[in-house]
């Protein structure tokens, strides 16, 4: 299958070399070097976090087979934990005296991709 080249990664011989991950019921598209927000996830001993990669362009190849992904590892180093904004959630009831105001904020982890393959 040929795949289309840009032109300019064409011109200076660039593989490009990306994969999308499924990362917290989302899919990513990242890249080594990408820092990427996900749902909170827990680190390992070593503080290195894996993601199960759902496509992966490596030049023109593209692999989107179950079997040949299962080989392909997309590896993390964590970051830091954070929050996300704050999200306001009101209800009210017209004429009947109910109202009810919650407050949110989703809890995130910031991870940096070191390597695909």
């Amino acid at each position: 299958m040929s795949g289309y080249r840009h032109p300019v990664n064409e011109k200076l011989g660039l593989e490009v070399v990306y994969a999308i991950v499924r990362a917290g019921g989302r899919q990513e598209k990242v890249e080594v070097g990408t820092v990427l927000v996900v749902d909170r996830q827990k680190a390992g001993d070593d503080g290195t976090l894996s993601f199960a990669p759902v496509l992966l362009v490596d030049g023109e190849t593209v692999t989107h087979a179950a079997e040949d992904l299962a080989k392909v590892s997309v590896t993390a180093e964590f970051v830091q934990n954070e929050r996300g904004p704050k999200i306001v959630i009101q209800k009210f009831k017209n004429k009947t005296g109910y109202k009810k105001r919650q407050g949110h904020r989703q809890e995130l982890t910031r991870v940096r991709i070191t390597a695909i393959g």
